[in-house]
């Protein structure tokens, strides 16, 4: 077994490596999807924040008990970023936090992983999370659901107020962009749902319009342009008319189950 020099542990087996970023923060490279788990060009805090939190955060401003979807947990970067926003902002937000992993030994690694500073007060959270899956308090609830998302999302009887839509590309990991695997994102959303996805793709706003979400885009100055679902239309965000868009482009098509072999 070999380790970085962080104290990481890397194996053959595990098909991963560190990268870093460009904001400093690290990420893993994976073999098996040839993907990094972030964008190492927007970084992985970075991205985490600009693109998922910061603006689920704003559209679902003064609720006091949010529950949320973290698609997957990965190395937890959203679910951390999630904890450190509201702490920075000093927010009285209660937070319940679901997310599926397929990849257990990954989770349970992750009390060695060279976080950030800004998750410096979570250790704790990381430790219990690596061994048992689950961290609570009186403000935050977390529960990693190992295994297959699209056995464990159906299972589900939590609806969400946001969804972070962060698995690997439709390219790589198709099962987790079909029409199918949205319409179980929809059953799980409430009407006042936030979803936020880095994935632009035609396929990937397809899917999600087939299933009665509204779409926008979102950019920020520190990342790529991303995509924000909802329920009903956002005013102040780029509306996309996909009416439009398939008139244009016939030949668009969502994902389905039924192409993947």
């Amino acid at each position: 077994m070999s380790k970085s020099q962080n104290g990481y542990d890397i194996t053959k087996r595990d098909q991963k490596h560190l990268v870093e970023c460009s904001d400093g923060s690290l990420t893993l490279y994976s073999k098996e999807f040839d993907e990094p788990y972030h964008s190492t060009k927007d970084g992985a805090l970075n991205e985490s924040l600009q693109k998922h939190i910061i603006p689920a955060f704003k559209y679902q401003k003064d609720i006091s008990t949010l529950t949320i979807l973290d698609i997957c947990y990965g190395l937890g970067y959203n679910t951390l970023a999630t904890l450190y926003y509201i702490q920075k902002h000093n927010l009285p937000t209660k937070v319940h936090i679901i997310s599926p992993e397929f990849d257990k030994s990954l989770v349970e690694s992750l009390k060695e992983f060279d976080y950030p500073d800004e998750f410096g007060s979570f250790k704790h959270i990381v430790e219990s999370i690596s061994k048992q899956f689950y961290y609570e308090d009186d403000s935050i609830k977390i529960e990693v659901l190992i295994g297959d998302a699209r056995d464990s999302l159906p299972k589900l009887q939590t609806k969400f107020d946001i969804i972070y839509q962060d698995a690997f590309s439709p390219k790589v990991n198709p099962l987790l962009w079909t029409k199918e695997y949205f319409a179980t994102i929809k059953s799980l959303s409430k009407p006042n749902v936030i979803l936020t996805t880095y994935s632009t793709a035609s396929a990937t706003r397809m899917g999600l319009y087939e299933n009665g979400f509204e779409l926008h885009y979102y950019q920020t100055p520190q990342t790529r342009r991303s995509l924000i679902a909802s329920l009903s239309q956002i005013d102040e965000l780029e509306w996309i008319d996909m009416e439009l868009k398939k008139a244009r482009n016939p030949d668009a098509k969502s994902l389905k189950d039924s192409d993947i072999v």
